[in-house]
């Protein structure tokens, strides 16, 4: 299954016969079936009917759109699972401070533990950066071992930002000096590498949210992160331990060249990726997107069994979006 980028002035989408057909003032473009779609991320100018967006909800496709030069995302969710009772027990259990607790922790932890192994795979390949690397290994070693020790979220929040500092700097030491990635910013990024990484956890969430939603569960009602208004909570919650695999796709598109400085553009709003960059960046996330793809859809499985173990395997809640691990991605599908 793969995803269909829109990102073009004045195009229109209409459905027609199990295909979205792509105008450009009039003149048909490209037709791009249903089929192999599993979401659809439009940014720029595009307008379509209601009854485009009924035809992708009525096949589970969820739409992402990314609007305003900062590229805020909205969602719009594809038909969700109908059996209310895992929704029910997420709600019970997001009351209990135990439970809330002890799923904030395994997930911080889970996000130290890859960070720690990714770091130690990057010391061989950046010999200059070993000791900082290595401090930076040492530094969230010793927070995640200082986890059990939290008492409530407060204090786990407090463990994972000193773990954030120690993890930063190590990746400052890997990133292109031209990328002036001294620490990591947002709302609005001040650089390219910052952009870079909004962009990647903005286009992850999406899809974190998407998937819980298809699989019964609230994307708003969350564990670690507490409720809070317009905020996906438990998709926030889910990519936490997600992160470390957005930043290696970050990381390896400018170590690559793939994306360099001249690809961004800074105006008021920040850094922002350009035109050009996005399309460039539109191909190489579906290239590396089928891991994160199966991460996200072990963790919709793993918490739907720890919210509700005495209901059905967590499989039965799979929408028909969501991809498999034999899934293939389209080479092309940016328009």
């Amino acid at each position: 299954m793969s995803t269909l980028f829109v990102d073009r002035r004045d195009i229109h989408l209409e459905h027609d016969a199990g295909a979205l057909v792509v105008r450009d003032r009039g003149e048909r473009l490209a037709t791009v079936p249903l089929a192999p779609i599993s979401r659809v991320v439009l940014r720029g100018s595009v307008t379509l009917a209601a009854s485009v967006l009924g035809h992708l909800g009525e096949r589970g496709i969820g739409v992402v759109v990314l609007s305003g030069r900062k590229g805020d995302a909205t969602l719009f969710f594809g038909r969700p699972h109908n059996d209310a009772r895992l929704r029910v027990e997420q709600c019970r259990r997001s009351l209990d401070d135990k439970f809330c607790l002890a799923y904030a922790r395994s997930l911080v932890h889970d996000k130290l533990e890859q960070q720690c192994q990714w770091f130690n795979a990057l010391r061989p390949r950046y010999p200059q950066a070993r000791y900082p690397l290595t401090q930076a290994i040492e530094q969230l070693r010793q927070q995640q071992v200082r986890l059990p020790q939290a008492r409530n979220l407060d204090s786990l929040r407090g463990q994972e930002g000193a773990a954030a500092s120690g993890y930063f700097a190590g990746l400052r030491a890997v990133v292109p000096a031209s990328l002036q990635f001294n620490e990591r910013n947002r709302r609005p990024p001040r650089d390219p590498f910052n952009a870079l990484l909004s962009l990647t956890y903005t286009l992850a969430h999406a899809e974190t949210a998407l998937a819980l939603h298809g699989a019964g569960l609230d994307p708003c009602v969350g564990f670690y992160h507490q409720l809070q208004h317009s905020r996906e909570s438990l998709a926030c919650d889910l990519m936490e331990p997600l992160r470390p695999l957005a930043d290696r796709l970050c990381l390896e598109l400018v170590a690559t060249q793939t994306l360099t400085a001249d690809h961004f553009g800074h105006s008021a709003a920040g850094c922002l990726l350009g035109k050009a960059g996005r399309t460039r960046y539109y191909m190489a996330y579906e290239q590396h997107a089928p891991a994160l793809r199966q991460a996200i859809r072990e963790g919709v499985r793993s918490l739907a069994r720890q919210v509700a173990p005495e209901l059905p395997e967590p499989g039965t809640y799979e929408p028909p979006w969501l991809p498999t691990p034999h899934d293939s991605v389209a080479p092309d599908t940016a328009t």
